[in-house]
């Protein structure tokens, strides 16, 4: 799937956490096809101790087959060899999985076994619903997020035009010299599974085919504010703006789609009516674009929510790792794209893109909140392509 020989960051840290006396399960999470497999073979390479691994399927997806997997790599642990790891992938697929990991990691910390664990799966949305289900102080969680552009660069030797189109999935990049095929794989690899085997498949979801459109719908318009209403009108059978807000939060969840809401230091605002929609990677926005879609790059209009989308999944990555929240603000006729802030620490980011642009929305922002820091991204300063490689400090 990824390049072989290219290791991402996130296998350095699997191999600190493997390596490490037992403390915690390590949950590896992260949206499909992100390359969670090969980070984990690669951390395998170098592990000195006993390693039992294996992937769950449908025909062994029971808790007894959970149970003497379990204890196959309990009986690795020795007095030549105190210490073994257990690997299991695709964790999800078995039924109440969370209880019986609760169960034998309880009994291994009672009598004082040095198994160390490592679980994932192509769920997101499972593994953390699993996670919620009992699991508390028992686990750290490494997440695999799309792909950055100094990745897909050093990996595949990607420039700031390729990554905007064909985004930070490393299973699409041997298939970018051929956009049919790359695009059937983003649809039939990426997205129909995202939401077919996790959001559906989890959650009650009421009108599949509307969560499918809800997708189609905000991935291409992503960059831009919807009010739910106006989406209701572009949607046939969409119900009502709470339905269609649950439907946000599980795309959301499933690391597709979100709906950014409004920035507003003194209160907790309840849902956003308008949200700006923002897909958690450009390719979700191109595969989504319909016949327009060879225009994406030379078009200034469409070319500016592509980079303002791709500085948007950056900073959505880069939240969940150092834990800080995204937002946007708007009053009136004046906005400021995106709002991250953490603590009593406020950074507005204005992406100056292909699009004419006006920085009266950061000055009525700065008026409000005057202590502020600014970055507008795409600025002889804050060049675009230094930004999406992670070369700007963000607060």
């Amino acid at each position: 799937m990824a390049n072989e020989t290219y290791q991402r960051p996130l296998v350095k840290h699997l191999i600190e956490r493997m390596n490490e006396t037992r403390h915690f399960i390590q949950m590896l999470v992260g949206p499909r096809q992100t390359g969670k497999s090969t980070a984990i073979r690669q951390a395998l390479e170098t592990i000195q101790i006993p390693v039992h691994e294996v992937s769950a399927s449908i025909d062994a997806s029971s808790r007894d087959w959970l149970r003497t997997q379990w204890n196959q790599a309990r009986n690795l642990v020795s007095e030549a060899t105190p210490s073994a790891l257990l690997v299991i992938d695709e964790v999800q697929i078995i039924d109440q999985w969370s209880a019986v990991v609760k169960e034998l990691w309880d009994e291994d910390s009672k009598t004082g076994i040095d198994l160390r664990v490592v679980l994932s799966g192509s769920s997101s949305l499972l593994l953390q619903k699993g996670l919620r289900e009992g699991l508390t102080g028992r686990f750290e969680v490494l997440r695999s997020t799309h792909w950055s552009l100094s990745e897909c660069s050093a990996a595949f030797g990607y420039d700031l035009n390729d990554f905007l189109y064909f985004g930070g999935y490393p299973g699409g990049a041997p298939l970018r010299r051929n956009k049919k095929r790359w695009l059937d794989y983003m649809t039939d690899a990426v997205i129909n599974p995202s939401i077919s085997r996790d959001v559906v498949a989890l959650e009650e979801v009421r009108k599949p085919v509307l969560m499918d459109r809800l997708f189609n719908l905000g991935a291409a318009s992503s960059g831009q504010e919807l009010s739910y209403r106006k989406i209701m009108g572009q949607l046939h059978d969409a119900g009502n703006t709470t339905t269609l807000a649950r439907y946000l939060d599980l795309l959301n969840d499933a690391g597709l789609l979100c709906g950014l809401t409004k920035f507003d230091k003194k209160l907790i605002r309840e849902k956003s009516s308008s949200p700006r929609l923002m897909v958690y990677d450009t390719s979700l926005m191109v595969a989504s674009y319909g016949r327009y879609r060879s225009y994406l790059l030379s078009d200034s209009e469409r070319r500016g929510h592509l980079e303002e989308s791709a500085v948007g999944a950056y900073l959505l990555a880069r939240s969940k790792e150092d834990h800080f929240d995204v937002n946007w603000w708007r009053e009136g006729d004046k906005e400021v794209d995106f709002v991250l802030s953490s603590g009593d620490d406020v950074v507005a980011v204005e992406v100056k893109s292909g699009r004419v642009k006006s920085l009266k929305g950061m000055t009525a922002f700065l008026a409000e909140n005057p202590k502020a820091k600014t970055l507008v991204v795409g600025s002889p300063e804050t060049p675009l392509e230094a930004f999406l490689r992670g070369e700007v400090p963000l607060f």
